[in-house]
């Protein structure tokens, strides 16, 4: 994978989370209805993220905390910028992806909206997971993947040996 493949992949979840956030909005009009249960441990559920990252670092309706946060949101995509121009790794840079296409998502919607839209919910009786979005899926695919790597391929030089010699393909 080079950087521009990555730059490509980032696009798709962009575009992939837009367009699954505008049926959500526009066609299935979920902040109208709430919820939607679709399997016993699946709904569509309506949540406006003043948050980042499962709820933290919440901005309410405090305009300096929504553009606080899409500017700490823009410098954290303009270091996966960096680091996929630097990175030659495919794991990374598909990592960084997944990542970087993610961000652009819900950094556009706090701009536009003031909040994230999130609608995925998982739930097993009264256990409720988090409410997410494509974007989130896609940052957390992005960070495990990351960490994986690291704590796999702890030894950077028995890394790029294995990918010299094709071992790791």
């Amino acid at each position: 994978m080079t950087a521009r493949v990555a730059y490509v992949v980032a696009l798709l979840i962009f575009v992939v989370d837009q367009v699954t956030k505008w049926l959500i909005v526009d066609v299935v009009r979920l902040h109208e209805v709430g919820s939607i249960p679709l399997i016993p441990v699946l709904s569509l559920t309506w949540v406006e993220n003043t948050g980042v990252a499962m709820g933290f670092l919440q901005a309410g309706d405090a305009d300096i905390m929504r553009w606080g946060l899409v500017i700490l949101t823009l410098g954290i995509a303009a270091a996966i910028v960096w680091w996929i121009d630097s990175e030659r790794d495919r794991v990374d840079l598909f990592a960084m992806s997944l990542i970087l296409g993610g961000a652009l998502g819900n950094i556009l919607d706090r701009a536009r909206l003031g909040y994230v839209i999130d609608f995925v919910h998982f739930h097993v009786g009264d256990w409720s997971f988090y409410v997410f979005n494509v974007a989130d899926a896609a940052i957390s695919i992005g960070v495990v993947i990351l960490l994986l790597r690291a704590f796999l391929w702890h030894e950077p030089q028995k890394r790029r040996k294995a990918e010299a010699t094709g071992e790791l393909k």
